[in-house]
């Protein structure tokens, strides 16, 4: 999403090496006297797709129940600082990234602090007025490592703290072109092509098809490695056409999400966001196999209100071989978005944890 408020190895986030799954672990020496509990249950490892505030919801959500926790971001962002930026240095756009990393701050002092300041932008109309601390943190970063966006990434996560590693979905930054029907009230059957995140974000106009500029662009290795080697991948909640569907159109991402064996998660919205004007919740789903043909599902989760309203959501489930849950993970505020705590029981039932 836009900043609208918009290989070492190590691809859990938990800043060590995974070791190979065939692999065996050295058995330490037990003292008999030791108290022995029960066994630990170890934690999940999680991917989890999207951008913008419905990944830093879910990702506020997922860092409750697991740190093995990697987060895979848009790099389609072309407005505000975010656009700014990507402008004038020609690199990857920095605010998801930086909103994702703010979403994996702790919630003791010293995390909600990092989290504020990363979040915090400077007012005004100067060089400097509305760009935030984070975006400039990241961007310094990749300049000073020679261009090289994971590891700026893995710095500032190890700089906060952060419970899961952030990486982009792809190494180059990215444009999104939709083909809209509505744009012209005089031929509102008339398709017309809208090109651009903040143009996309910003129309009136019903949203048909999304596809990728350059339409074969190179996914991230490192995220690629971790689908490979996660046991849930998560695609949403959040901006359907220029959050979710977007990773599945950079081929060797799609294909690592289409061959894992990892069990595929996907979390829908709590109601239609202004890019899915009108759409059930069924035809979120039907949208996603249109863009992604082949995917299929394990798990749907849905917000009891707004799976309440679609009588055709769990036929649709069952289509893409998922099972429908349904559970109440909506805030309470009356907003669109998604309450973390609610939530991250959602997923710990999921997930068995």
């Amino acid at each position: 999403m836009s900043d609208r408020d918009t290989d070492s190895g190590d691809v859990d986030g938990s800043g060590d090496v995974d070791d190979d799954r065939g692999g065996f672990a050295e058995i330490a020496e037990i003292d008999e006297t030791d108290e022995i509990g029960p066994p630990r249950i170890p934690l999940p490892r999680v991917v989890a797709f999207g951008g913008g505030h419905g990944l830093a919801a879910n990702l506020t959500a997922l860092r409750r129940i697991t740190d093995r926790l990697t987060a895979i971001v848009t790099v389609a962002d072309d407005g505000g600082s975010s656009g700014r930026l990507r402008a004038e240095l020609g690199g990857l756009p920095p605010g998801d990234l930086r909103m994702a990393l703010a979403a994996l701050c702790g919630d003791d002092e010293s995390g909600r602090t990092w989290a504020d300041v990363l979040q915090y932008r400077f007012p005004g109309n100067g060089s400097l007025g509305g760009h935030a601390i984070g975006n400039l943190l990241i961007v310094g970063l990749w300049e000073r490592l020679g261009g090289d966006p994971v590891a700026g990434l893995d710095m500032v996560a190890k700089l906060l703290g952060a419970r899961g590693r952030v990486l982009p979905m792809s190494a180059v930054p990215l444009e999104i072109e939709a083909e809209v029907v509505g744009l012209d009230p005089r031929a509102p059957d008339e398709i017309a092509v809208v090109r651009g995140q903040h143009r996309l974000a910003m129309t009136t106009a019903q949203v048909r098809t999304v596809r990728l500029l350059p339409t074969d662009p190179p996914a991230s290795r490192q995220a690629v490695r971790a689908v490979h080697d996660a046991e849930y991948v998560v695609l949403g909640p959040g901006s359907w056409f220029t959050s979710v569907i977007p990773h599945l159109l950079v081929p060797d991402l799609a294909s690592a999400i289409l061959k894992t064996r990892a069990r595929r998660v996907l979390a829908l919205n709590v109601r239609p966001d202004d890019e899915t004007k009108g759409a059930s919740a069924a035809r979120h789903l039907e949208l996603l196999a249109e863009h992604a043909p082949e995917l299929r599902l394990d798990v749907v989760l849905a917000d009891a209100r707004f799976a309440r309203d679609d009588p055709h959501l769990e036929s649709y489930a069952t289509s893409l071989g998922a099972e429908l849950v349904i559970a109440d993970v909506a805030a309470r505020d009356g907003s669109a978005r998604h309450d973390p705590f609610r939530l991250a029981s959602a997923y710990a039932e999921i997930m068995g944890v």
